[in-house]
């Protein structure tokens, strides 16, 4: 009930939200981030996980606040959505470094495998673009080339804990690569 629950309140909160760069509707890349996610973990006790991956943009890239996923969710899944979710008042820089130093530090193995799916899903996007139109992907990004590859790196060092799961190697290759 809870991930229905969830693919239906993430499609209103992105809808008219859409891929930087593209017409790609955005609630495309939370629905991956769950099918990432529900590979990896058994959906039927992983409920909360799967749900967070459903909802994992929505505090930081729409009006839903964290309180509402409390109150719609619990929370479990709360705690996990507010765990992939920047301070957007901080430079990217700082945030970036803050999630960087939050996943190797202090995250749990769920906070871990929610970014692991949410970084996955985003750098198959990055491929995909760069297939399609080269070296103009990263005009998309607010930092080019030599940051995100800085980020992607350090995100794949900091979740070396999950080395052995499939979507671990992918994101460690794609990583790979697409920034060496």
């Amino acid at each position: 009930m809870s991930i229905l629950k969830a693919i239906e309140f993430s499609a209103c909160a992105h809808l008219g939200h859409f891929r930087k760069g593209s017409k790609v509707p955005y609630i495309t890349h939370p629905f991956l981030v769950a099918k990432i996610l529900a590979e990896a973990v058994d959906p039927e006790t992983n409920e909360a996980l799967i749900s967070a991956g459903l909802l994992h943009d929505t505090v930081e890239d729409t009006v839903t606040t964290i309180e509402t996923i409390r109150e719609e969710f619990g929370e479990e899944v709360a705690v996990l959505v507010a765990s992939d979710s920047e301070n957007k008042q901080l430079s990217w820089e700082m945030r970036k470094q803050n999630t960087i130093d939050f996943l190797k530090n202090e995250a749990t193995r769920d906070m871990q495998l929610l970014a692991c799916a949410d970084k996955l899903a985003n750098i198959r996007s990055i491929k995909e673009d760069y297939e399609k139109i080269g070296d103009a992907v990263w005009d998309i990004f607010v930092r080019g080339k030599e940051k995100q590859g800085w980020y992607y790196k350090g995100i794949v060092e900091s979740l070396a804990p999950l080395a052995g799961l499939p979507m671990y190697t992918e994101l460690s290759q794609l990583t790979k690569e697409i920034f060496d």
